[in-house]
């Protein structure tokens, strides 16, 4: 299984970085296709809701095929939808591909269900860890080198190079994944009366307002950092790297806090680091160190939130953890699309500059999320079959 969750973190590495690496060149974007930069920001929010809306769908319409079976179909669909948006000649191709590829997103909750039905609930922080490394680490490799191939050969390079990528990650799932490995399918049998629980509730909504927060700047991550130090492409492109090194750390010393402090005493650390941070970011303008100390922090404080997170919810109802995870990664992406959204409208009154002050009140809010949902034990015959 170890293998297995290697492959799964760097299949996420693909899928992480044909995400978002459109965020770091969206004015090439822009320029390219003759639209405003908020407008080219959108195809963040296309994948997003798509991501967010449709990919749970998908997720219980196969939740009784073999696992190895629906992963092959993710993969198809990402591969796809990167395929239509590298050859896309206008705005609407491009949200169309951002679509398809959210749909083939939905591999990222399948394989973190698998990862928890592979282990002892007593690691299944560290087991998730290494799933969700890849996310972070397409900050680290996907995002900057993406970024330096857009900026030096046109935004299409990139994202033809994910779609390459990603089919030949369809091959090794074929190759290497179990027929028959097991892991439960996701199912919405259950589930409203799981979400009419807190210990369900509450962990989904911290989700949604902390990626909110964070992808109100970070979906406009190119302009930001040009508004706040204006930098070359080279610049940029290490300054994203340094990041993602960052979101490595922070997504290890999560899963490593998780098992030894408990989730909740982890995400109230992650989350008032977060919420110092985005305060900061617009007092660094005009100096880079100070900017890269203070997005290094942020780094690993953000990045390191999603461990603590899957983990709560694998332990509120472990049979339906496929599906709440599912739901999980909706709030994810639903929040980052909001913060799309949020942050482009934004951008034309605050600046880029001041971008992440919109995320405070929000790291507030989540901190309230967790003095409203400590932890309690699942009620005596609560429904946890799916």
């Amino acid at each position: 299984m170890p293998r297995l969750l290697l492959l799964f973190s760097f299949i996420n590495l693909i899928i992480g970085t044909g995400a978002f690496v459109i965020a770091g060149i969206l004015e090439s974007v822009a320029a390219s296709l003759s639209v405003s930069v908020p407008a080219a920001g959108q195809a963040v929010t296309a994948y997003a809701i798509a991501t967010a809306v449709l990919a749970p769908l998908v997720l219980v319409a196969t939740g009784h095929w073999r696992r190895k079976r629906a992963m092959q179909l993710a993969l198809t669909l990402f591969t796809l939808g990167n395929l239509l948006c590298a050859v896309a000649p206008d705005l609407t191709v491009l949200l169309l591909g951002r679509v398809l590829m959210g749909l083939g997103a939905v591999f990222t909750p399948i394989a973190a269900g698998i990862a928890v039905a592979s282990v002892e609930p007593a690691r299944r922080g560290r087991a998730l860890s290494v799933v969700f490394l890849g996310i972070s680490m397409s900050y680290v490799v996907g995002i900057p080198l993406g970024a330096w191939l857009g900026l030096q050969w046109g935004w299409q390079v990139p994202v033809a190079a994910v779609a390459a990528l990603s089919a030949l990650m369809l091959l090794l799932v074929t190759r290497w994944v179990p027929r028959d490995i097991d892991a439960p399918g996701a199912s919405f049998r259950g589930l409203p009366e799981l979400l009419r629980q807190g210990r369900v509730l509450w962990p989904l909504l911290l989700t949604l307002l902390y990626f909110i927060a964070i992808f109100c700047v970070f979906s406009y991550i190119g302009p930001v950092l040009q508004a706040l130090v204006p930098m070359s492409g080279e610049r940029l492109s290490i300054t994203l790297m340094i990041f993602g090194l960052a979101g490595v750390a922070g997504t290890l010393i999560g899963g490593w806090a998780n098992d030894r402090f408990s989730p909740r005493r982890t995400l109230v650390v992650q989350l008032s680091i977060l919420g110092s941070m985005m305060l900061l970011v617009p007092f660094t303008q005009g100096h880079y160190v100070a900017l890269l100390a203070v997005f290094v922090v942020w780094g690993v404080a953000g990045f390191g939130m999603m461990t603590p997170q899957q983990s709560r919810l694998a332990e509120a109802a472990p049979a339906q953890a496929p599906i709440l995870l599912s739901l999980n990664t909706s709030m994810l992406y639903l929040g980052t699309a909001l913060g799309a959204a949020i942050g482009g409208a934004a951008s034309t009154s605050l600046g880029f500059d001041k971008l992440s002050w919109i995320g405070v009140p929000l790291a507030l809010a989540g901190l309230l999320t967790l003095a409203f949902g400590r932890p309690s034990p699942a009620p005596t015959g609560a429904v946890t079959k799916p």
